[in-house]
């Protein structure tokens, strides 16, 4: 995403908590900013892109002692929607702005800058954003106001955890009942049960690749986010609960950092 960001010309500053994973996109040209306030002090709009709720809230937080007035913050991680609203009653109390902005689209959407991002926020402060997301996404849309950002991305992985589910279970009893994996693959991915994960994700069992992507234990993350926000407004999310369960049992396996394309393994071997 930062590449795009070059690529379109943007004046970039870049800092990350993993020194080198800084260095490589500034032997491109970004400048790297010896500390969070160093970075603070040198932008007027600020993207971030962390793990969750606890890791967004403290590099926010530090960001912002230093923040120039007004400075705009925009939020690419996916986190619970209630430290979306708080960070934004928070910004604003100093001075700042804040859009929550998770995206989809994947790792390989990242690539070929096609993201989807999802805002939530001000009509003024999203289009104030968009021109520098729109260098590596192809679709930025507001939602709502603080905090939907997040609740559409929870709305996405609920999808997310059902279409894995369906390309696992699929495939599965496809090799169990002794089809032809690759044609089983391409015929069905073709037709009414195609999808993104039968797309992107169907060639990684097929070479049984497990490296992500994107990961279990990320997927656990968010799918904790969907399940907590699914029972505060009282929605059935069964198919969501049932993916988490069996991700589970990869993550018991030591597995968390493998793709998620290995819920596959789980299937093959339920019946054993």
């Amino acid at each position: 995403m930062a590449g795009h960001l070059l690529e379109s010309g943007t004046d970039l500053t870049v800092w990350n908590r993993t020194i080198e994973k800084a260095r490589a996109i500034g032997r491109k040209g970004a400048r790297i900013a010896d500390s969070l306030s160093q970075m603070a002090l040198l932008c007027d709009m600020i993207v971030t892109c962390v793990t969750g709720d606890e890791e967004v809230a403290l590099l926010v937080r530090e960001l912002a002692r230093s923040a120039r007035p007004g400075t705009l913050f925009v939020d690419h991680s996916t986190t619970s929607p209630n430290i979306a609203r708080t960070l934004a009653t928070e910004l604003a109390a100093v001075g700042h702005r804040f859009v929550d902005a998770p995206v989809t689209g994947g790792s390989m959407g990242a690539v070929k800058g096609t993201l989807t991002v999802f805002c939530g926020g001000s009509e003024d402060d999203i289009a104030e954003a968009t021109p520098t997301l729109r260098a590596y996404a192809r679709t930025v849309e507001r939602v709502g106001s603080h905090g939907a950002g997040q609740t559409m991305k929870v709305a996405n992985q609920i999808a997310v955890a059902g279409a894995l589910i369906g390309l696992c279970e699929s495939l599965a009893f496809c090799e169990r009942a002794g089809l032809d994996l690759e044609q089983a693959h391409r015929l069905i991915g073709s037709g009414a049960a195609g999808s993104w994960a039968f797309q992107n994700y169907g060639p990684k069992i097929l070479d049984r690749d497990w490296s992500p992507g994107f990961s279990v234990r990320n997927q656990r993350k968010d799918l904790q986010y969907a399940l907590a926000e699914a029972d505060s407004v009282h929605a059935a999310t069964p198919g969501t609960q049932l993916a988490d369960d069996l991700l589970r049992q990869l993550e018991e396996q030591g597995r968390s950092e493998e793709s998620t394309a290995a819920l596959f393994d789980v299937y093959v071997g339920s019946n054993d």
